[in-house]
């Protein structure tokens, strides 16, 4: 996770929620309840060590009013809340200096991953605040699977040789992440698989772009919400 970060861009996490954690405000934050139920979506955008211990720096979707204006240090190394647990990341190309389109092919359309029926939302789920965020649907999920990363995908480093700290809001002066969004304003919306993917991956269109681009470039996870499985802000699939 700490070389994706560094040698790649933010990464997007599972993470279980307590209520601790709902009402944390700043500081290195370690769950005491066990808690490793994933609910809930973030995007992990550094990492770093304060007073000799070791966090991850985690950036949430509940607005600028929650933690530290949005972001979160939350301990490293223990797997807590279950946040080295279920992450993804996606590598940015650039498809529009020389322009490369895609048509999508007859077997694309006819793939049977595209025929997930949506339940409907519990009762239960609907009372939620946040942990209703992300609903579980394992016969969905498992029909997705995950790529091996290329054997290219980065240079193998020795952990020892990463930085101790490495946060991309500031890299030599420079804030290379998308806004901090608020997923529950102008009304509840249970899309953090949404927000924290899109952010995520926005980030390192930034980070690809560098200095070529006056405006951050941000990516719209209503239209994840809306397509296919989203299908509301009801918890959608987050396959």
């Amino acid at each position: 996770m700490m070389q994706e970060i560094y040698q790649r861009g933010p990464i997007a996490c599972g993470i279980a929620v307590t209520q601790a954690m709902e009402n944390y405000t700043s500081g290195i934050f370690e769950d005491k309840t066990g808690d490793v139920d994933v609910v809930h979506e973030v995007s992990l955008v550094g990492y770093g060590e304060e007073n000799g211990t070791p966090f991850w720096l985690v950036r949430n979707s509940w607005g600028t009013h929650w933690g530290e204006q949005g972001f979160m240090k939350l301990v490293r190394g223990k797997n807590n809340l279950a946040i080295e647990t279920d992450c993804a990341w996606a590598t940015p190309t650039d498809t529009w200096s020389n322009k490369e389109t895609h048509i999508t092919t007859e077997e694309e359309k006819n793939d049977p991953k595209n025929n997930i029926t949506m339940e409907t939302p519990s009762e239960n789920f609907l009372g939620s605040h946040f942990k209703g965020c992300r609903r579980a649907n394992k016969s969905a999920r498992a029909e997705f699977t995950v790529p091996k990363p290329t054997v290219n995908a980065w240079d193998d480093l020795d952990i020892g040789d990463l930085p101790a700290n490495w946060d991309w809001r500031n890299m030599n002066g420079t804030n290379y992440l998308s806004w901090t969004k608020n997923q529950h304003i102008p009304v509840y919306c249970g899309s953090c698989w949404a927000q924290g993917t899109t952010s995520a991956l926005a980030d390192r269109f930034n980070i690809m772009l560098g200095d070529m681009s006056t405006t951050p470039v941000a990516l719209d996870a209503q239209v994840m919400v809306n397509c296919i499985n989203g299908n509301s802000c009801e918890g959608g699939d987050p396959g």
